[in-house]
């Protein structure tokens, strides 16, 4: 009997052992029924007995101690013969057992003994079975436990609506100080602000760029942007997917560091610039070419003027080894600095002058405006006041701030015009979808049309043809000549011939996609380059979504908009003028995408030969890289050693 079988035969849904465990469990059990049910017969006899109920407290039966006993007056004690087992909190109850039912509830209670040893026994036994079977039973937790993290992050991600990122590795630049990262979030939101209300933000630092300095005004999402950026990274190393749209790539860095929020400590005695230097002095020791480095409010909290130097000396030890950086300011001498430095990047957070509130849209290449002159105007202070501070401000600051204005308008309108162009997008994309099934609609009733057409001209011959055989029959019997009939027939294998053949079906023609320039032709025999293998193959087969590729000994399945053009099958002037057969199936031209791919570790892992520890040492390096090369599966060859 199997492990299951012997669980289940002996142990209930609800962990209680069954009788069924054991025939000596059974057979213990249904003696105890049978003294009980004695003993409780006898002892309703004494409860209703008239000569005895007048001397109980109540005409119930209890136990105590595990021995079933009447609740005896204590006033009459003496009156019927029995043990006392206990007795009321006031006295007045005294709990006793009769002595003619001694001997049943003494054997009720051997029954009762009996029994515990028995299920002892039996759980012992059960015990030992399973423990025959803890690999296996330790190795199903662990798949199930596996399964369950996969159906929570489902059901997280389909909450967040999120989407799986591409993750890139780290690949730094001979001769450059970009250390090789990748950040490009699209319609980035933070995992715990409501996906209905929140703001999304795009953030991108191209191949140029690996620090942001973000400024803007205070409550303006500045924070939100940078803890959006880690949390997001974190997220997606630990195997999550991340609440942003499809296309949206970063790096796996080996650690990522933060300095966010106020580090005041009465406890310790550090204010908040003690607090945000303790910090950063801790990250610079510890960040590398690998490290996303995040830093809220750099320089603040002490004099401006020092607290901007300190700033700028700390971006350049960074900007310096390479580190990636993120940081928040409300300095005004680091949005020049990162308009002068290279791999530096202003970026802004925006403000609604009308009505006095944040956009939370971050902007990426603009400073943030100084906005504290028009907010007091339009709170209402005296003009006089604000002509007054303008004419203390350098003209050129004025002029920066002005241009800044147009600028951002610009990007706003822009971002309007887009945000319109992608709404008629959708609206052409809509209308193209109901085009589409209305043409198929079309075809589906032109189909039925003609079919029916065929089908009734069938009838018709086949009963022509059979008029005809009965007037030859009839001409033969009656030995008349049969030319007219042969003439007939004549003609009629000529409508047979005319007859039109099976409908075929045609798929509507709809217009078709801008496509990309590079582009392969999809069919059989044609070679391909399958970038998540780093290989070539020839394809062998094609459906409308996948093909098969023959790469070497193997034959693998590869999404169409995945293959490339292998360098001699690009589209080239002599491959379009070259004619193809009718019977040839129709070449499909697809956009072939950028290889974005680590370097391919290789299809195969074989670990024969190993210890267990090295085997999976070498398992999780193997894993790691051939999900960094966008391999779609692995073969991993292992056995147990002799």
């Amino acid at each position: 009997m199997g492990l299951i079988d012997a669980i289940s035969r002996t142990l209930s849904e609800r962990g209680e052992v069954l009788d069924s465990a054991s025939p000596q469990l059974a057979r213990i059990r249904k003696q105890m029924q049978v003294v009980h049910d004695r003993l409780m017969s006898r002892l309703q006899r004494l409860i209703g007995d008239p000569k005895i109920a007048r001397y109980l407290q109540d005409a119930i039966i209890t136990q105590r101690d595990g021995r079933y006993v009447i609740p005896l007056q204590a006033d009459f004690k003496g009156r019927i013969k029995a043990i006392v087992h206990d007795q009321s909190a006031s006295g007045a109850t005294l709990f006793v057992e009769p002595t003619s039912v001694v001997e049943l509830n003494n054997e009720y209670r051997e029954l009762q003994l009996a029994e515990r040893d028995e299920v002892r026994r039996v759980l012992a036994e059960l015990s030992q079975r399973v423990g025959e079977y803890a690999p296996e039973l330790e190795q199903t937790v662990h798949v199930i436990a596996r399964l369950d993290l996969a159906f929570a992050i489902a059901k997280y991600a389909d909450h967040l609506r999120a989407a799986a990122p591409t993750l890139r590795p780290i690949r730094p630049r001979k001769g450059s100080p970009h250390p090789g990262t990748v950040i490009r979030l699209r319609q980035a939101r933070h995992p715990l602000l409501d996906p209905e209300t929140v703001v999304p933000i795009d953030l991108e630092l191209d191949s140029q760029t690996y620090a942001l300095v973000i400024t803007g005004p205070n409550t303006g999402g500045k924070t939100v942007a940078l803890k959006t950026v880690g949390l997001l990274a974190l997220m997606a190393q630990s195997g999550l997917p991340i609440p942003a749209a499809q296309g949206s790539e970063l790096s796996v860095f080996r650690s990522i560091f933060a300095d966010i929020g106020d580090e005041q400590s009465i406890e310790q005695s550090l204010s908040t610039f003690s607090g945000h230097i303790t910090n950063i002095n801790r990250i610079l020791k510890r960040s590398g070419k690998r490290s996303l480095v995040i830093l809220d409010e750099l320089g603040a909290g002490t004099d401006p003027q020092e607290g901007a130097a300190l700033a700028r000396a700390i971006l350049d030890y960074l900007l310096g080894r390479g580190v990636t950086t993120l940081v928040t300011t409300h300095h005004p001498e680091l949005k020049a600095y990162a308009y002068n430095t290279p791999g530096v990047v202003n970026a802004s957070v925006e403000f609604d002058i009308e009505t006095l509130r944040p956009t939370y849209r971050l902007t990426i290449g603009l400073p943030g405006r100084s906005n504290a002159l028009a907010i007091a105007q339009r709170l209402g202070l005296p003009e006089e006041i604000i002509a007054a501070a303008r004419a203390e401000l350098h003209p050129d600051e004025l002029r920066v701030d002005g241009l800044l204005d147009e600028i951002h308008r610009q990007r706003e309108m822009a971002r309007q015009a887009r945000a319109a162009a992608e709404k008629a997008r959708r609206e052409a994309e809509t209308l193209r979808a109901e085009l589409a099934a209305r043409l198929e609609h079309i075809e589906d009733e032109r189909h039925a049309v003609l079919d029916a057409a065929r089908k009734e001209a069938e009838t018709q011959l086949e009963a022509l043809r059979g008029e005809l055989e009965a007037v030859r029959r009839q001409l033969k019997r009656a030995r008349q000549p049969l030319d007219v009939i042969a003439q007939a027939e004549e003609k009629l294998e000529v409508v047979e011939e005319e007859q039109m053949p099976p409908v075929e079906r045609r798929r509507p023609r709809l217009p078709r996609r801008t496509a990309a320039p590079r582009r392969v032709i999809l069919r059989p025999g044609v070679k391909v380059h399958v970038p998540q293998l780093g290989a070539q193959g020839v394809i062998v087969s094609l459906d409308e979504e996948q093909a098969e590729v023959q790469v070497g000994v193997l034959r693998v399945r590869v999404r169409r908009a995945e293959l490339q053009a292998a360098a001699e099958e690009t589209d080239s002037p002599e491959a379009a003028a070259a004619p193809q057969s009718d019977s040839a199936p129709k070449a499909e031209p697809v956009t072939a995408p950028e290889s974005g791919y680590a370097p391919s570790p290789g299809v195969e892992l074989d670990l024969r030969g190993q210890r267990v520890d090295e085997a999976l040492d070498e398992l999780d390096r193997y894993l790691d890289a051939a999900f960094l090369a966008g391999l779609p599966w692995v073969r991993i060859i292992h056995g147990r050693g002799t």
